[in-house]
């Protein structure tokens, strides 16, 4: 008899739709945000799931105002990605995340220009996902994201690197 495992076969799922947000300023840096919720020197973007009959803009603008504080008003959306990107969980987070519901996520990229001074930025949300916060190249980003989403980054900062400064 064959024992049963808890982690879905992958290919049976869909992938979570999502959008993010590329902030960057004139210098080229970007936003980057230490993970509240990992243990590891783990730095990402604004990102998150897209609501029941939200557009991606309209999702990544929300996402920006809920994980860093910064109102759609001190932003320019400048591009956006040529095409959804993905990218899959690994069997580690397979099943635990999102439910168990998704293989990973597909997500559209937005670069928007931040048009504020950091004082416009507050991570100290009622629901705060991140623990501190830098503006950080993109190379260096790319460095300092969990590895499984390190080609989704490259890919990201290839298609709306242009516009970054």
């Amino acid at each position: 008899m064959t024992k049963k495992t808890s982690t879905p076969d992958p290919a049976t799922l869909p992938y979570r739709p999502g959008a993010g947000v590329v902030l960057f300023r004139d210098d080229g840096t970007v936003f980057a945000g230490k993970r509240i919720d990992n243990q590891t020197d783990a730095w990402q973007m604004p990102q998150g799931g897209i609501d029941f009959g939200e557009l991606p803009e309209e999702a990544a603008l929300r996402e920006l105002t809920e994980e860093t504080g910064v109102s759609p008003d001190k932003v320019r959306v400048e591009a956006q990605t040529r095409e959804w990107l993905r990218y899959d969980l690994p069997d580690a987070l397979l099943g635990r995340l999102w439910g168990g519901k998704y293989r990973g996520q597909e997500q559209m990229w937005f670069a928007m220009r931040f048009l504020g001074t950091d004082a416009d930025v507050n991570i100290a949300l009622e629901h705060a996902e991140f623990s501190e916060w830098r503006w950080m190249t993109p190379a260096d980003l790319i460095e300092k994201i969990v590895p499984f989403k390190r080609d989704l980054y490259a890919a990201i900062f290839s298609d709306l690197g242009d516009y970054l400064g």
